[in-house]
């Protein structure tokens, strides 16, 4: 028996849905903004297993609190309760996805790339995602347990 075309499209739409599951998340100081979803795919289950050598896509929308004239992203692996910077390709927000200035009252999707680099060690951390306003108070704030592996 050959599926139908809606079988195929269904079973697709099912299979991405999988892979960009809202995260559960911890807010870790969201002040100017609130976070109404997080997603990084593929990560089907939490914790979120990265692979080295591979980048994974970030998607967060989030309300603004405030008027801003742009945004910039600062990352970090939590390691002891100690934060290591961990570079993104691009920190400036309002080249990720948000429409700059920002409006008070306005939802924002942030989408952004977190690329998992070979030379990391094989460990279980915390990431950390800030994105602070032009007055570098929180726009949001999440954070979500990975283990990063070969």
């Amino acid at each position: 028996m050959v599926p139908s075309p809606l079988a195929l499209l269904l079973a697709l739409g099912a299979a991405a849905t999988a892979l960009a599951e809202p995260l559960r998340f911890v807010d870790c100081g969201s002040i100017d903004g609130s976070i109404q979803e997080v997603n990084v795919s593929p990560c089907p289950t939490q914790p979120c297993l990265l692979h080295k050598g591979t980048s994974y896509s970030i998607n967060v929308t989030f309300a603004s609190k405030i008027d801003s004239q742009g945004s910039k992203a600062r990352v970090y692996g939590e390691m002891l309760h100690v934060d290591i910077p961990f570079p993104i390709p691009e920190p400036d927000g309002c080249k990720s996805g948000i429409q700059c200035p920002i409006k008070k009252g306005h939802s924002y999707s942030y989408l952004n790339k977190l690329p998992v680099k070979t030379e990391y060690p094989s460990i279980k951390l915390i990431v950390k995602w800030e994105l602070v306003d032009d007055q570098d108070q929180m726009l949001f704030c999440w954070k979500i347990p990975v283990q990063i592996s070969s």
